[in-house]
C-alpha cells in the first residue's frame, strides 16, 4: 500500500483545491443566506421607518442574500474551514477512485 502525505488534498492540483474551496464559501454563504433571512424575518416591517410593504420585503431578501456572501467570502463563522480538509479527503479519494492501473479494467 502506497501512503500518501497525511495533509488533505497533498495529491489535488491547485485548480481542484481552488474549486473544492470555492464549494465550501458556498455552502458556507448559503447557510449564512438562510440564516440572515430568517434573522430579517423576525423584524416587523410595518413598523420599521421604511414603511413595510412588498417593497421592503423584496429589498431585505436582496439585502440578507448580499450580507451573506460578504460574510461568507470574507471568514463567516468558519464552516468554509472547518469542511475544507473533509471535502478535499473526498475529491482526492475520488481522483485515487477513478485512476486506471495499466492492464486493469474497470
Amino acid at each position: 500500500m502506497i501512503q500518501s502525505s497525511t495533509q488533505p488534498g497533498a495529491s489535488l492540483t491547485p485548480a481542484q483545491i481552488a474549486r473544492v474551496r470555492q464549494q465550501a464559501e458556498d455552502f458556507e454563504g448559503v447557510f449564512l443566506n438562510t440564516l440572515t433571512k430568517e434573522l430579517f424575518s423576525s423584524i416587523k416591517t410595518d413598523e420599521s421607518v421604511m414603511g413595510g410593504g412588498f417593497g421592503e420585503e423584496t429589498w431585505r431578501s436582496m439585502q440578507a442574500e448580499q450580507l451573506a456572501a460578504n460574510m461568507a467570502q470574507n471568514g463567516g463563522l468558519g464552516i468554509a474551514e472547518q469542511l475544507l480538509p473533509d471535502l478535499l479527503a473526498m475529491q482526492e479519494a475520488a481522483n485515487n477512485q477513478n485512476t486506471i492501473l495499466p492492464g486493469a479494467y474497470k
